[in-house]
């Protein structure tokens, strides 16, 4: 075999397992699910001295257009320099995205859930050390014929005092693929639902977004009245 034929057999292996890696890597990139996102929260009740309470939500997540089955990572942190003590984290849903079940937690019995939403969690955490975290994770299903929203709270273990609220905030696109296998949804994005023939898009906006929430929808979305959502619409002492 002449030197000129075994150095190009060399580089097309080369070039071979070059393109091998690249492909591998790609396909553990399109797996990662991204970055997540404070996006939609805000302080609501004064925490503690030293306690600082956040949550995030991932940045995307990708329904199946099929069984409309999507999962959703949900972590509260402390960010402070003291230990939170007993707190909760809760996990409900609005519109179109329906809660199914979150690891390690219970379902809110619907005479509890906030006026509004269609399904919801509650996961005790008996403290969170300062400058650590807890993830839950959440199965969920989202019908894309309509908007959908999440929301998060973290709330003094009785559900007296909100410290921290996420939401509710929208996944969504602005640009629907039903005849994909999957539907990538972004975290502060209204979605554009598909109508039930695939073909056009259904009528979406604010009379279709906000009157099902009716004025819990307004309570939550207004800074400083969202303290109120869960604490003040149930009898006190009362948990969910």
């Amino acid at each position: 075999m002449s030197s000129r034929r075994t150095t190009a057999i060399t580089v097309s292996l080369v070039a071979a397992s070059f393109s091998a890696v690249m492909i591998l890597s790609g396909t553990a990139g399109a797996d990662d699910k991204g970055p997540s996102s404070g996006k939609g929260g805000k302080p609501v009740d004064e925490a503690p001295a030293g306690v600082k309470l956040t949550t995030l939500l991932p940045e995307r997540i990708s329904v199946d257009n099929k069984s409309q089955e999507t999962a959703i990572t949900a972590t509260v942190k402390n960010e402070g320099t003291k230990d939170s003590g007993k707190i909760r984290l809760l996990v409900v849903g609005f519109d179109g995205l329906t809660v199914k079940n979150v690891q390690g937690c219970s379902p809110i019995e619907e005479k509890n859930l906030p006026k509004g939403s269609n399904s919801g969690f509650s996961c005790p955490i008996d403290n969170l050390p300062a400058g650590r975290s807890k993830s839950y994770a959440v199965d969920a299903t989202f019908d894309l014929g309509k908007t959908g929203k999440v929301c998060v709270p973290v709330q003094t273990a009785d559900g007296k005092k909100t410290f921290w609220q996420q939401g509710p905030v929208p996944f969504g696109t602005t640009n629907p693929s039903p005849n994909a296998p999957a539907t990538p949804l972004l975290l502060g994005t209204d979605n554009k639902p598909v109508a039930p023939g695939g073909d056009r898009l259904a009528e979406t906006g604010a009379g279709r977004d906000v009157l099902p929430l009716g004025a819990t929808g307004a309570a939550l979305i207004a800074a400083g009245a969202a303290g109120v959502w869960w604490s003040r619409r149930r009898p006190r002492g009362q948990e969910g």
